[in-house]
């Protein structure tokens, strides 16, 4: 099990060497001026172009851009990403105050998701065409074809807007004001939750359906052992291999999801402040964004493949 984690390991670091370079040369690529961030269109107009070299110069954009992104990983590596240049603040501190709300946000989202579609796809697999499994069926194909978007609207219209029940827009942790928190995390919640409950129930129920018929299974019913017993000590296990593979990928959807989700609910996160920085053409608070973001992809798929050995033995003896 070392042996498989470590190749783990080594395969997450240079995912992320291979995608910091494709960010890094992406972004330098784009033809927007980073100067133009620095002063004023007026200001511009008035400078000497030694006064621009010079500018240039001290925020290193006179370098090749190998020497560039050198400079920048090994900076990353240190903690430093760089300085936004639209804010004049460092990267890392920016990160740092929208990183923790995002990361709420989801993995609330993704507890919740696993708490009610798991259950959902058990029911309604041992529960195969009775009523529970159409709702459930039902319910799930809804979940799935439904926009976050489309969905956010809704939810701020009705309980916004007419009931007066929750607030618009807004964050608040829960240890400072808990019951504002839980007001103000409940529409975004659910809309990030929504598609991935649908997902997951389907899954589970997909992958019961294939386990419950086997043979082992089968022996288990012979045995006279409960339901429950059968469920929860045989077949849940290896049912549950590809629904963890399914999970480790919302987490990459929510933080897809969240870009929009915190942009409607005006949530000060990962996804409005990338947004921002791509309408600034902030190149280094863009990187930042976007390799944290990757980072929090691939130790994520990091811990699937992790639970995958765990889950089946077979996978790490391959």
């Amino acid at each position: 099990m070392i042996a498989y984690v470590f190749t783990r390991l080594l395969q997450a670091v240079v995912v992320i060497i291979i995608i910091s370079v494709l960010i890094f040369f992406a972004l330098h690529l784009l033809p927007a001026d980073p100067v133009l961030l620095l002063v004023s269109p007026e200001e511009l107009g008035r400078m000497s172009n030694e006064e621009i070299d010079l500018l240039r110069h001290n925020y290193g954009l006179d370098k090749p851009l190998v020497v560039q992104y050198t400079d920048w990983a090994w900076g990353a590596l240190r903690g430093d990403l760089g300085r936004s240049m639209r804010y004049q603040v460092p990267v890392a501190s920016e990160i740092a105050r929208c990183l923790p709300v995002t990361f709420y946000l989801g993995s609330v989202s993704l507890l919740v998701s696993i708490i009610i579609g798991i259950p959902a796809g058990i029911i309604s697999a041992i529960r195969r065409a009775k009523l529970v499994d159409t709702v459930v069926t039902v319910l799930a194909n809804v979940g799935i074809t439904v926009p976050v978007f489309w969905l956010a609207f809704i939810l701020v219209y009705i309980f916004a807007l007419k009931l007066h029940w929750l607030p618009v827009s807004g964050f608040t942790f829960p240890y400072k004001d808990f019951a504002l928190s839980m007001k103000q995390t409940i529409m975004p919640v659910l809309c990030l939750a929504v598609s991935s409950i649908a997902v997951i129930a389907r899954q589970t129920r997909s992958s019961m359906l294939d386990v419950i018929y086997q043979d082992y299974v089968r022996t288990a019913w012979s045995k006279g052992l409960t339901e429950r017993t059968i469920v929860l000590r045989h077949a849940l296990k290896n049912a549950l291999i590809p629904v963890v593979t399914l999970i480790g990928i919302q987490v990459r959807n929510l933080f897809a999801g969240a870009v929009l989700i915190e942009i409607v609910f005006n949530i000060p996160g990962m996804g409005r402040l990338g947004v921002d920085a791509l309408y600034n053409q902030d190149y280094w608070l863009l990187q930042g964004v976007t390799i944290i973001i990757a980072l929090v992809v691939v130790l994520s798929n990091l811990v699937v493949d992790i639970c995958y050995g765990w889950l089946d033995p077979r996978v790490r003896l391959k």
